[in-house]
């Protein structure tokens, strides 16, 4: 007798679901309750569990699109559950197989922030079946705002659950940790196994061959080091940090073949000529993203006005005192603390663009958190400046290269990417001359910055070449008017002019 699974309800406006994964394969024997597959909707993941224990026969596959109440699989009475490989080694040895004691902690998707709701699992850090210490870091956790690694709760083996891509809610589970005398011999019966049958020479054979550690992995994705490139002198074949340092400055050093062809270079990203496509499935960070995106352009009324601004007096005094800058603060002086705090003193006069709309009430608040984007390895984060009005040129600088520093090295924490009460974007680093930023919600405003170019500009009658840069504000319509927009653009342009005025705080 066979008892059909079905795809339960998961929400009012979900009507369809996508099978993800398969976590049991077809004839396997499964428990009661026990997850056998992965559904996904456009809104979260969940797990698909049997009804009784049973044998399993799957009926739709990986990737079908079923409708809420179609039969996923069946449940077939009778069967039994495999027996362990050890159990059964130890039967025709004519021994009597041994009791052990094993126990099972479940690793959860952490709580990481108020308005985040699932994460994606980006990379495992250890192997499965590997013995993980208490508190070594496991894997690896990416949200739409940061990224976060995941630790061990408990020492043992590690037993995997989620796969590298999945996207997982709050509180899912991501792999087990088995502890006890049951977990603990296979682990060091195979680690005796491997060290007497194989020699040195064949230890880059395992599953750590061509494996970065956390801090060498960053180090090549920063520089762009494919890390098969990479030649391990760890553990079992593992690339250590001081491999890919090492990697780098080869790479560096190396110079360029006297007799390569010219057209070897550009051979990975020119067209064939063939008319082939390739499709790859969206991860779910970009979904999150993407999802969020079109949230904002459909639930706000957004608008963007545009000035531009004479940059010769800013760059004037940038040039006259860098160096005595740098020499008695410790940093650089740039642009962005300019632009900070004209938005700063601009806001005093017109306070909604400072704003949000919560709960049909508009929020004023006295204080400037400002969100700047930065751009990290895996894409564009936006770290806060808190009480940027509080800061001088010197403070918001150091708050710039503090969260850049962090940005790069993917160690912003959720605090730092939360919270912000309006947002400053610099295209200009990659040569945008003019863009509409999209608002970075619940804000209300956000202000793109763009590249300088000489332009022909009038002043005094006369025709002179001046650094020009478009600047773009986009904002909420339902908060902002267009009196007040371009009022606070046109008084951000006259303190940029006049950066005496930021000094004055007139």
């Amino acid at each position: 007798m066979s008892l059909e699974i079905k795809v339960p309800p998961v929400g009012e406006s979900i009507s369809e679901v996508t099978l993800s994964r398969w976590i049991k394969k077809d004839g396997d024997y499964v428990e009661m309750d026990e997850v056998i597959a992965e559904l996904e909707s456009d809104k979260a993941t969940f797990e698909l569990t049997a009804e009784r224990a049973g044998t399993l026969k799957t009926i739709a596959q990986e990737g079908d699109t079923l409708e809420i109440g179609a039969v996923v699989c069946t449940v077939e009475e009778g069967g039994s559950q495999a027996v362990p490989e050890t159990v059964a080694e130890a039967e025709v040895g004519g021994q009597e197989p041994v009791a052990t004691e094993t126990t099972s902690l479940e690793i959860k998707v952490p709580p990481v922030g108020e308005s985040i709701s699932e994460v994606v699992l980006s990379r495992w850090l250890k192997a499965e079946g590997e013995v993980v210490a208490m508190d070594e870091q496991i894997a690896e956790l990416e949200s739409d705002k940061a990224t976060f690694e995941l630790t061990a709760e408990a020492a043992g083996v590690l037993k995997y659950v989620a796969s590298e891509g999945d996207t997982l809610e709050i509180g899912a589970v991501v792999c087990k940790i088995e502890s006890g005398s049951g977990a603990a011999a296979p682990a060091k019966q195979a680690s005796q196994a491997s060290t007497n049958s194989q020699p040195a020479a064949q230890a880059d054979k395992s599953y750590a061959a061509g494996t970065p550690s956390p801090s060498a992995a960053k180090i090549l994705a920063e520089k762009g080091v494919n890390a098969s490139a990479v030649s391990g002198t760890g553990v079992g074949g593992r690339i250590t940090k001081e491999d890919a340092l090492k990697a780098e400055a080869k790479k560096a050093e190396a110079p360029k073949p006297a007799s390569a062809p010219k057209a070897a270079a550009p051979q990975a990203t020119s067209f064939s000529g063939d008319r082939n496509e390739r499709r790859e499935k969206m991860s779910g960070l970009r979904k999150t993203i993407a999802k969020r995106l079109v949230s904002v352009k459909n639930e706000t009324a957004m608008l963007t006005t545009f000035n531009e601004v004479d940059m010769k007096p800013i760059m004037d005094i940038r040039a006259k005192y860098k160096d005595k800058f740098k020499e008695t603060h410790g940093v650089g002086l740039g642009f962005m603390s300019f632009f900070t705090k004209a938005v700063c003193e601009a806001m005093k006069d017109f306070p909604a663009v400072n704003a949000r709309i919560e709960d049909e009430q508009i929020v004023y608040s006295d204080f400037v958190d400002v969100s700047i984007a930065v751009s990290a390895p895996k894409g564009l984060v936006v770290p806060v400046i808190r009480n940027a009005e509080q800061l001088s040129l010197a403070g918001i600088e150091k708050a710039v290269v503090e969260l850049a520093g962090k940005a790069r090295e993917n160690k912003l924490t959720i605090e730092e990417m939360t919270g912000g009460t309006f947002t400053i974007t610099n295209g200009g680093v990659f040569g945008s001359m003019l863009s509409t930023p999209i608002i970075n919600a619940p804000q209300s405003a956000i202000l793109g910055m763009h590249n300088i170019v000489e332009r022909p500009v009038a002043i005094g009658g006369q025709v002179v070449i001046r650094p020009i840069m478009y600047v773009a504000l986009s904002y909420d319509h339902r908060i902002i008017d267009g009196r007040e927009s371009v009022g606070f653009l046109v008084k951000v342009k006259q303190l940029l002019e006049d950066p005496t005025r930021l000094l004055l705080g007139v």
